[in-house]
């Protein structure tokens, strides 16, 4: 019969209140984890099994406290908040002093909604099963017979280690004593009032739905514990925080001896139940399956993946890789994408995966778009796009090991951004997928800018092979790239070791409308395509130093002539170029300030930085020297300022001030010097270094 001091068991949860799926469900347990298994941790008895198994048992209750399918909440909130003068009415109540540091703030203070309640309200339930009832202890003691633990179960286990929380001081002890002569509701009811912030009517709902007998006399009997919350932010009571010992080493041998005997005979019989296929399962080189949700699941479909029409980009406001129609001869592939999308969303050991600075590796959050499946060279390749990334999955004909996966950033790509892709790289040979809007593509040697465009066949978008810009060390004589032209141009993009070529573009940075006026070196107004007679002359000297801007997720390099500078003992002219190197994670830029002599084969680097707004569309302004040895032999720092500078000086082991963006000075061997420069509206300009 039930105590006349039990709660009233309250209308929820019932088809009234709010439905919880499992999603929401799972999304609560994995938000509020810690919290919950510190929950369960303290209402488990302590004297039963070892803080070992108590622990693990911890775990699996929380684990295990998912719904089947679409459950109603409780009506008991998350964690309502208490006022200062509700704890002290309560502490009043109690007869204890209000514990004013208690409840540290935390961030998992907030209301974790009607999915935590429902996941609490099981792990409360599990918990107080769990617990051994004293009455059918005592009911043990009259029949003369001991009142023994039940042994406790077999699961979960953790094989060869003991997992235990970190040792307390003596008030941590002192509480954890208190805390076992209780019953497993009155040690439920001091958690759910103290840690967890329910009122008392809200944790005699709590613990009536949960099963316990006398809701009221659990709250008496919980009032015999002191208040002492703030010792739960110890690491004695964390179960989350673990150490690790192992277990009995001379029986754990013994055992493995025996399972390695039992392994071999199923070995053996397995063998004759089945024959090995041709390596490649339904899932290719995935890593074994694990529990997915529903739009886990939706994403590993072959069926749901996007496929965007051949015609939508020309009417599409939008021109990136949202518009890309799905091409190449295994698009209808269904075993390939399968394994494709299997082994984005769990890669196996053996699976080489690469991604570019700043872009995540997880798998997709829904059904992607899919932009090409087909055979390259002697790979199947299967490019796809979920908005933010595009991703490569390659593996060979034969079938044999050697699965690749690829990921390269790609949010906010404009049209040209999304001009190509990178399909496949064989013996120095570059193979190139090309936006739908493109109508031609040919090879150009950055080197040589009078030398003419060898045209590429376009096949289904596919470009034929490509040499690769491969300089040798030492020496730089060619650099070649990759010129597409669509209604709107010409542009070249060169191959930096990443799916996404970059985009070389050249000329002052900066919006249009706000460039300056043309007809100096450099200054001919916005950034524009590399692909004209002046740009290709700009870029050619300092070609090579794309090279040191491979696999750093760049977007774009942009070559600006930012001065050009009479060079003393009538040595004739020198360029200045600042090469900027913009990446599609934002940060991580690269400036280089470059110095190109006439006759030299390549420019030299004056100075180079890194994350710095100089030589970019936010500042577009430079100023950088080098100390150059005329053929005289004679040293001298040369300076130089982009257009809009009025002085130059140089400090420290050169001193020396110029009127103008230019700046000569003789010089020794080996000297240093800091630049200062001053602009026409009076702001300072410090050297790039």
């Amino acid at each position: 019969m039930q105590s006349q001091h039990a709660a009233k068991r309250p209308a929820s949860p019932s088809s009234d209140g709010p439905l919880v799926d499992v999603g929401q469900a799972e999304a609560a347990l994995v938000e509020h984890y810690p919290r919950l298994v510190r929950l369960a941790y303290l209402m488990l008895p302590p004297e039963q099994g070892g803080r070992s198994r108590r622990v693990l048992t911890a775990h699996a209750l929380v684990q295990r406290a998912l719904p089947r399918g679409r459950t109603a909440a409780p009506a008991i909130p998350a964690q309502p908040r208490q006022s200062a003068d509700g704890r002290a009415a309560h502490a009043a109540r109690s007869g204890r002093r209000p514990d004013r540091a208690a409840r540290p703030a935390r961030a998992d203070d907030e209301d974790g909604g009607p999915g935590y309640a429902l996941v609490r309200l099981q792990v409360v339930r599990t918990a107080l099963r769990a617990c051994p009832s004293r009455r059918r202890g005592a009911r043990r003691r009259r029949a003369g017979l001991s009142a023994l633990p039940p042994l406790p179960p077999l699961l979960p286990q953790v094989w060869g280690l003991r997992l235990f929380p970190r040792s307390g001081g003596a008030e941590e002890l002192a509480l954890e004593q208190r805390l076992s002569a209780l019953s497993g509701p009155a040690r439920a009811a001091w958690v759910l009032r103290g840690p967890e912030r329910l009122s008392d009517d809200d944790v005699r709902a709590v613990l009536t739905d949960a099963g316990a007998a006398d809701a009221a006399g659990a709250l008496r009997e919980a009032d015999r514990v002191p208040a002492e919350y703030r010792l739960l932010g110890s690491p004695a009571f964390d179960p989350c925080s673990l150490q690790a010992r192992p277990t009995d080493l001379v029986r754990r041998r013994r055992r493995l001896k025996a399972a390695l005997a039992a392994g071999a005979a199923l070995v053996v019989c397995g063998a004759l139940f089945g024959l090995p296929d041709d390596g490649w399962g339904p899932d290719g080189a995935a890593a074994p399956p694990y529990a997915l949700n529903r739009a886990a699941q939706a994403a590993l479909d072959p069926g749901k993946l996007t496929r965007v029409s051949p015609a939508v980009w020309k009417s599409s406001a939008r021109t990136d890789f949202s518009v890309w129609p799905a091409r190449g001869d295994l698009a209808g592939d269904t075993g390939l994408l399968r394994r494709a999308l299997a082994v984005w969303a769990r890669p196996g050991e053996r699976v080489r995966v690469s991604a570019t600075p700043g872009t995540p590796s997880g798998g997709p959050a829904g059904p992607p778009q899919l932009l090409y499946a087909g055979t390259v060279d002697n790979a199947r390749v299967v490019i796809l796009h979920d908005g933010l990334r595009i991703t490569r999955y390659a593996e060979p004909l034969d079938g044999a090991e050697g699965a690749a996966l690829d990921f390269a950033r790609v949010d906010g790509a404009d049209r040209a951004g999304a001009s190509a892709l990178v399909l496949g790289r064989s013996d120095g040979n570059v193979r190139y997928l090309t936006a739908p809007w493109i109508r031609s593509a040919g090879a150009r040697d950055l080197r040589e800018p009078g030398a003419d465009t060898a045209d590429l066949s376009l096949t289904d978008g596919v470009t034929s092979p490509l040499a690769g810009p491969v300089p040798k060390p030492g020496s730089c004589t060619s650099w070649n790239v990759l010129e597409l032209t669509d209604d709107t141009g010409t542009r070249l993009v060169t191959d930096l070791g990443e799916l996404v070529p970059a985009v070389l573009t050249s000329g002052r940075p900066g919006k249009a409308g706000e460039a300056g006026e043309a007809g100096e070196a450099g200054e001919a107004g916005e950034a524009g395509e590399a692909a004209g007679a002046e740009a290709l002359r700009t870029w050619s000297p300092f070609a090579c130093s794309l090279a040191s801007m491979r696999s750093a997720g760049v977007r774009s390099v942009n070559a600006w002539a930012f001065a050009e500078q009479p060079l003393p003992d009538a040595s004739g002219s020198a360029a200045w170029v600042c090469t900027r190197a913009e990446t599609w994670q934002g940060g991580g830029t690269r400036v280089l300030a470059q110095f190109h002599t006439p006759g030299a084969p390549v420019g030299a680097v004056a100075a180079r930085a890194e994350d710095v707004p100089q030589c970019g569309e936010r500042e577009p302004r430079v100023l950088a020297g080098v100390l150059w040895k005329s053929g005289a032999g004679t040293w001298y720092l040369l300076a130089a300022g982009s257009r809009g500078t009025t002085s130059v000086t140089a400090t420290g082991g050169i001193e020396g001030t110029a009127q103008g963006n230019l700046l000569t000075l003789e010089a020794e061997q080996g000297a240093q010097a800091d630049l200062e420069g001053t602009l026409e509206n009076g702001d300072p300009v410090t050297g790039l270094r």
